[in-house]
C-alpha cells in the first residue's frame, strides 16, 4: 500500500442548514408552535412538504433578505395547509432560525476535519446576521462563510460557488451538502467535486451524482481522516 503523504482536500465547504443544522426540525418545530397559539394542529410532514415546494419558488422570484424569503415562505405553506394565519405573524419563522440545532453528529464530525488539517467554510443561503446566530451553535470556527446576502443571489444560482472559488485561489476544494437540487447539481455544472450528504436516503437528480455520498457529516469525516496522514493532534 502506497501510504498518504497529503491531504486529499484542503477546503471544506458546506452548505448549512439541512447539512448541519436540523432545519426540517427547526422548520417543523417552529410550524408547530406558532399554530398551536391558534389552536390548529399541522401534520409534520405536511407543513415540510408545503415548507419544501414554496421556498425555492420564493427564492426564485427575485433576491429579497432572507428572513423575508422565510416570512412568505412560512405564509404561502399556511396557506397550502388550510391555515390562514396573517402574513404578519409569519415572522414566527425568521425568528425561530437562530433556535436551530446542529445535528447529534455535526459538531465532533467538523472537529475531527479540523484536526486533520482542512479548512471549513460555509455557503448558506441566508443573511449574514443569521448566520452569525448559527455560528454560536457550532463549536469550531470557519475560514470563509458566504451567503446569499453578499453574492444577492440564492442557490442553485451559481454566484456562492463562483464566488467561493475566486477567494479560495487554487486551494483542492470539496464542498459538502444535504440538497442535491440547491448544491450538487450546480457544483456539478461547475466542475466542483462534491460530497453528497445524504441524510434522508434520496436518489439524486439528473446532473447530481457527486464525487462522494455519505449518510452524514460523521462518515464525511472519518473519510477524509483515513485519507490524510498522521498529524499532531492539536
Amino acid at each position: 500500500m502506497i501510504p498518504v503523504t497529503e491531504r486529499v482536500y484542503d477546503l471544506i465547504t458546506f452548505d448549512c442548514y439541512g447539512t448541519l443544522i436540523d432545519w426540517e426540525g427547526g422548520i417543523a418545530g417552529a410550524f408547530a408552535a406558532a399554530a398551536a397559539e391558534d389552536g390548529v394542529a399541522l401534520d409534520r410532514d405536511a407543513v415540510l412538504r408545503a415548507y419544501a415546494t414554496v421556498e425555492p419558488q420564493v427564492e426564485h422570484e427575485r433576491y429579497r433578505p432572507y428572513r423575508e424569503v422565510l416570512q412568505e415562505s412560512a405564509h404561502r405553506a399556511a396557506q397550502m395547509l388550510g391555515w390562514r394565519v396573517p402574513y404578519e405573524r409569519c415572522a414566527f419563522l425568521p425568528l425561530s432560525l437562530p433556535r436551530w440545532t446542529p445535528f447529534a453528529d455535526t459538531n465532533a464530525a467538523l472537529e475531527q476535519l479540523a484536526d486533520a488539517g482542512c479548512r471549513l467554510g460555509i455557503l448558506s443561503n441566508v443573511d449574514d446576521d443569521l448566520i452569525a446566530a448559527t455560528r454560536r451553535h457550532f463549536t469550531v470556527d470557519f475560514d470563509l462563510v458566504i451567503t446569499a446576502q453578499q453574492v444577492r443571489s440564492y442557490k442553485p444560482a451559481p454566484a456562492h460557488f463562483t464566488t467561493a472559488r475566486e477567494r479560495i485561489a487554487g486551494a483542492r476544494w470539496l464542498h459538502a451538502a444535504q440538497s442535491n437540487f440547491h448544491d450538487v447539481v450546480p457544483c456539478n455544472a461547475l466542475g466542483i467535486p462534491t460530497a453528497w450528504i445524504n441524510r434522508k436516503g434520496e436518489q439524486p437528480l439528473p446532473g447530481g451524482v457527486p464525487v462522494h455520498e455519505f449518510r452524514d457529516v460523521a462518515g464525511l469525516a472519518a473519510y477524509i481522516r483515513s485519507a490524510t496522514p498522521d498529524r499532531p493532534r492539536r
